[in-house]
């Protein structure tokens, strides 16, 4: 029997799919402020892509300090999260909010 999280990874190996993923947890973590649940997805996403000693690998991280960071309540640096998401071939942008200010 296969775990949800199976599936997610499963789900998120594929870079479109993974883009959409992590869209959708950082749209709902900016509605309930739960930052958590977004270093999860990324979480779920890297360890797809091989795990957390590959990115650690890829982005010259500690692997134990990038462990940490991407855990519950981690809290990385916006340099350590913009390494990660460049090497999962993502990367940080801006967006005008249509709700205003």
């Amino acid at each position: 029997m296969r775990t949800h999280r199976d599936l997610i990874k499963d789900f998120v190996n594929e870079p479109a799919s993974a883009l959409d993923y992590l869209k959708a947890s950082l749209e709902l973590s900016e509605q309930d402020g739960d930052w958590d649940s977004f270093l999860l997805a990324i979480r779920n996403v890297a360890e797809a892509r091989g795990g957390i000693t590959k990115l650690a690998e890829e982005t010259d991280l500690n692997t134990r300090h990038l462990s940490h960071s991407l855990a519950e309540n981690g809290n990385p640096p916006l340099k350590t999260l913009d390494s990660v998401l460049h090497a999962l071939g993502l990367k940080l942008s801006i967006e005008m909010n249509p709700a205003g200010p």
